[in-house]
């Protein structure tokens, strides 16, 4: 592929994948106010973004097997953890902007668990197994993951919210 193609599609794979996000956050918003025909407008433009972002992910060749995506997400994860989030906290914190800290700080301490959980999975794809796990809940105030094993907190280790708040996934379906 031709480099400018190339950088193009990069781009275009950011801001569609950009908008696949926003788009799914104004549902929500939507929802909340009592707007579900408005919410159920983002929440379908959103996967029709995220269908654009997928496609050219794909002819970026960024879609490989299992073992590789794995392996993809948990560089990113680390990358995330090891250099980006740190820098983007010690900026946060000389420029005192407290939200932003909060904000990366909760980002920062989901994205340690997802590598480690991306780790696992991976381990196991390499063995031509399934990872097993039960369901995953999902803290909705700062993104804390945890794969349930019968020790579900009563509370977010990271930002304190009740378990009652946790979004549970059970399955592939709820994910898409």
């Amino acid at each position: 592929m031709r480099k400018m193609t190339e950088e193009f599609l990069w781009a275009s794979f950011a801001g569609e994948s950009q908008a696949h996000m926003k788009y799914a956050a104004f549902a929500d918003e939507a929802h909340k106010a009592g707007l579900k025909n408005v919410a159920k407008l983002f929440r379908a433009i959103s996967y029709a973004e995220r269908v654009h972002a997928t496609n050219h992910l794909k002819a970026l060749g960024g879609l490989k097997d299992t073992s590789d995506n794995l392996q993809a997400a948990i560089d990113g994860e680390n990358f995330e953890v090891d250099e980006m989030y740190p820098a983007y906290d010690a900026v946060a914190k000389l420029q005192k902007e407290k939200d932003a800290e909060k904000s990366i700080h909760f980002a920062l301490e989901a994205e340690k668990i997802h590598a480690a959980m991306y780790a696992e999975a991976k381990k196991a794809a390499d063995s031509g197994k399934d990872f097993e796990i039960g369901d995953i809940y999902i803290c909705p105030n700062c993104g804390y993951t945890h794969i349930d094993q019968g020790d579900l907190p009563s509370h977010c280790p990271v930002c304190g919210w009740k378990q009652s708040t946790f979004k549970k996934f059970s399955g592939y379906d709820e994910l898409v």
